[in-house]
């Protein structure tokens, strides 16, 4: 039986309380502070759609054989490449082999439930064996807009495969509309969408029903044969009406965490399934609905595998690990919003030398780096000469992957002179449990967090923003384990 083998999510450490937003620009528009509740997830200064795909994956692929993966897809209509394979960046920052299928799912906010119906369709078929489904969002509001404060950055993730499986897919109904609710064109960085009433009235009102009774119709099913009833719609009054138009149970419908997080796009419904799975019992049916010109309907059905599933990368544990972001022209400063000086430093033309890149893409994307086979040396970055000095072997090196492995600081320091949108900029050495030292940024923390010899965990960020190509450039930084749950 093909279905889910494992999951993973992530939210961004920053929480933005949206009061801070409508402080500041709801003199433009007042009846903005109906979406003035909670809180929203912010990404970092140095994360997009990518650096989060990648951390939701490794959630996801935690305790398993990275090696039995032949498939990966990356779902977001907030890519940060249009022309480069942003899922190949994601398969190479995993750790996973060359020969694997890659692809982006984009263009609409079903995205993602399309990205995990073509994995499940790839593996029943037999074509790929274990496929990691990625789906993150970091779309932006126009200041001032109610996008800006009901839009929020996350991701989710799933290995899709034919052993252990924890949910097995039990079927689908799709529906596939030019309705034009959200927009963006080509050029645009702004979200922008029609008015209100039409999304509510025809859009959810008309197709979620739709779709659900397809499903329903189509599994010789009932609705309150499901345990766990997943739909994205944030209009807190349209959910009400739509609970009761289709006999939904209170403890059915699942949380969309829009006080919590936000609106998170393509990773919205899939978000929301991986927190599902979190309380899931064996047995137990889950329908998963996503919305976004049109909609798809999954149908899930827990095993006795999900009792003995070990995750650590749960939406609640990623809800409960936060910091609060409290200053909103940071946040606008961070998405390239609100243009500053960053000193004269911020000007200097450092551009990508591709070639340079692909002779060490395995170590600049994936942070691979070399192991003596004689005596067992590690370094970072990779060495032809083991740097032992009582070995000194010569091309006795094999690979060796440190971005799982745990680091302690060496030493650290505070740059305000450094070109940063996050002043200070914070880097330093960081030496790794059984050998291996390197000078990495540190991010997710400020510099009083810091001391020597505290434990450390690398992430996948973006490294710098070329304005002049429009290209961002990826490494990996080091996070104190105390802000990692």
């Amino acid at each position: 039986m093909s279905g889910i083998c494992s999951y993973g999510g992530y939210v961004p450490r920053y929480r933005l309380n949206r009061m801070q937003v409508y402080k500041a620009m709801g003199w433009m528009n007042p009846g903005n502070i109906a979406n003035a509740k909670g809180e929203k997830a912010v990404a970092n200064f140095d994360e997009d759609s990518i650096t989060m795909a990648v951390a939701a994956g490794l959630n996801a692929l935690n305790g398993k054989n990275p090696t039995v993966v032949d498939g990966v897809f990356l779902a977001s209509t907030t890519m940060p490449y249009k022309e480069r394979l942003n899922s190949g960046i994601v398969a190479t920052a995993l750790g996973l082999g060359e020969e694997i299928h890659t692809a982006d799912f984009s263009g609409g906010l079903k995205a993602g439930t399309g990205a995990l119906l073509s994995a499940v369709d790839a593996v029943a078929s037999g074509r790929l064996n274990n496929v990691v489904v990625t789906a993150a969002e970091s779309r932006l509001g126009k200041p001032a807009s109610p996008q800006e404060l009901i839009f929020g950055d996350a991701a989710a993730a799933f290995m899709v495969g034919n052993d252990n499986v924890i949910a097995e897919f039990k079927g689908a109904y799709s529906l596939s509309y030019d309705f034009t609710d959200h927009y963006r064109g080509k050029d645009a960085i702004y979200d922008r969408q029609w008015e209100d009433r039409w999304i509510r009235d025809l859009g959810f009102d008309q197709f979620i029903p739709q779709v659900v009774n397809g499903l329903l119709e189509k599994l010789d099913l009932k609705i309150n044969d499901f345990a766990k009833i997943i739909y994205d719609c944030h209009y807190s009054a349209a959910r009400k009406k739509l609970n009761k138009m289709l006999g939904i149970a209170p403890e059915a419908d699942q949380s969309n965490f829009q006080i919590e997080i936000g609106q998170s796009g393509t990773a919205q419904s899939l978000l929301m399934l991986a927190s599902a799975l979190e309380t899931a019992n064996p047995g137990d049916k889950i329908l998963v609905v996503s919305f976004g010109s049109g909609c798809d309907a999954l149908c899930f059905e827990a095993t006795e595998n999900i009792s003995d599933h070990q995750n650590a990368g749960t939406i609640s544990a990623a809800l409960a690990d936060k910091t609060e972001l409290d200053n909103y022209t940071k946040y606008l400063v961070w998405r390239d919003i609100l243009p500053i000086d960053a000193g004269l430093r911020s000007e200097e033309d450092v551009w990508t030398r591709w070639s340079a890149l692909w002779r060490s893409q395995k170590m600049v994307l994936g942070l691979w780096g070399s192991k003596c086979k004689k005596c067992g040396t590690l370094q970072l970055p990779p060495q032809k000469i083991c740097v032992n000095k009582d070995c000194g072997a010569v091309g006795e090196m094999e690979e060796y992957r440190f971005a799982d492995k745990i680091g302690h600081v060496a030493s650290f320091t505070g740059d305000m002179l450094a070109a940063s949108t996050n002043p200070p900029a914070v880097y330093g050495q960081v030496e790794f449990e059984g050998g291996g030292k390197m000078m990495f940024d540190f991010t997710d923390c400020s510099l009083d967090d810091l001391e020597t010899g505290m434990a450390v965990s690398m992430s996948f960020r973006r490294k710098f923003y070329d304005e002049k190509r429009g290209i961002s450039g990826y490494f990996w930084k080091a996070v104190p384990t105390k802000e990692v749950k």
